[in-house]
């Protein structure tokens, strides 16, 4: 990673590279490090996101004692060792092996466990799944932005029912034929074109990203977000643009639409243009495919039965949810909110939603943010 330019960060967070974790040399920031012996913990970055991300609740978990870790995930800024392309191998991205790469970066620190990982956006599946296979070394879990709703279900009791052929789920054909088409994003994420549509969009990356950022903020006036009723075409076409996208535009034009004024941009002070462009010149290095490859592993279907493995397992750490009061991904999937906290997790001390934020929460209101973390930091340890 030579001749790379420096990150903008606090003086109280380092960046380095380890080496051999899964297969990858895993970049990551250090927070908390100048003392041995602190308890650990693990953050996990979404989409279009980076370790970078945690830049603001990182010096806070480390002034309150602890060593924090945040890793640019496979897929991911400055980790190196995954295949770029589109068509490279889907399996390293499967939600299983990212929980291995967590657990290895973990162990190569010398931690056993650690007190908490926390994820958000896709970073919060993640975040999930570690506490659920391996609750021994993760020893709690928050969720941010994205609720986990708990493993696929395998059929029940149904040696004595007729065979029923599987059936293919009909929202793709539902949106379609909507009087405004529309598609799904996480589906238009896994095709061919996503990647270039995004690292060769028209406005260029670093406005691609300033439209993204602030379409799905707080910043963004018609984020008033709200419970949807079911998975049908009608329901889902109340989601913005964001998620359920008109069908003949990609994410670059979509979000284009959007894109805020020259005073705006000069007034948003949880994400300057100095910090933004830090993100910029990353994915213009890199691309976005790497990222779309995790949704690809979802989309597919192709990974569904290893996770069923795991049917009917709950999470039993102590977990937390945290999220933006204006953020629509609490509710992209209607009805996962619900189950998280009344069957998924068996142990959920917290569930917030933070006046003030979209969809970046721990960017737009890191105060509000930290302090939850710390207070669910020591309810949990008090649980114990």
């Amino acid at each position: 990673m030579a001749n790379l330019p420096d990150i903008p960060l606090p003086s109280t967070i380092r960046s380095r590279t380890i080496e051999n974790i899964n297969g990858l040399s895993m970049h990551v920031l250090e927070a908390g490090f100048e003392t041995r012996g602190r308890p650990c913990v693990l953050l996990l970055h979404g989409f279009p996101e980076l370790a970078f991300s945690w830049r603001k609740v990182m010096p806070v978990l480390a002034e309150a004692g602890y060593h924090v870790i945040a890793p640019d995930q496979r897929g991911y800024g400055r980790t190196t060792g995954w295949d770029p392309s589109y068509e490279g191998g889907l399996g390293a991205f499967r939600l299983p092996n990212l929980v291995r790469d967590a657990l290895g970066l973990v162990s190569a620190f010398g931690y056993r466990s650690v007190d908490a990982v926390i994820g958000h956006d896709f970073g919060s599946s993640v975040a999930a799944w570690c506490a659920l296979i391996r609750p021994d070394v993760f020893r709690s879990v928050v969720m941010m932005s994205a609720p986990f709703g708990g493993p696929p279900s395998l059929p029940f009791n149904t040696v004595d029912a007729p065979a029923k052929p599987p059936t293919d789920d009909p929202i793709h054909r539902d949106l379609a034929a909507l009087p405004r088409p529309r598609k799904h994003y996480q589906w238009y994420y896994s095709t061919r074109e996503a990647n270039n549509d995004m690292h060769r969009a028209p406005q260029g990356v670093h406005d691609f990203l300033r439209a993204y950022y602030h379409h799905k903020s707080a910043d963004w006036k018609d984020n008033t977000p709200y419970p949807l009723q079911s998975w049908t075409a009608t329901e889902l076409a109340k989601l913005p643009t964001y998620y359920v996208m008109d069908f003949a535009k990609g994410m670059a034009a979509t979000v284009a639409e959007e894109m805020p004024s020259a005073e705006t941009i000069a007034a948003n002070q949880w994400l300057p243009d100095s910090e933004l462009a830090f993100y910029s010149a990353e994915y213009q290095r890199t691309g976005f495919q790497g990222g779309l490859q995790w949704y690809r592993c979802g989309t597919s279907g192709v990974f569904t039965p290893e996770l069923e493995t795991f049917s009917g397992r709950s999470i039993d750490v102590p977990s937390c949810f945290i999220s933006g009061k204006q953020d629509w991904g609490t509710y992209q999937r209607p009805g996962v909110f619900e189950r998280m906290q009344k069957t998924a997790c068996s142990n959920m001390i917290g569930c917030h939603l933070v006046d003030g934020a979209g969809h970046w929460v721990q960017q737009e209101q890191p105060a509000e943010v930290s302090r939850l973390l710390l207070q669910f930091l020591k309810a949990a340890d008090a649980d114990r």
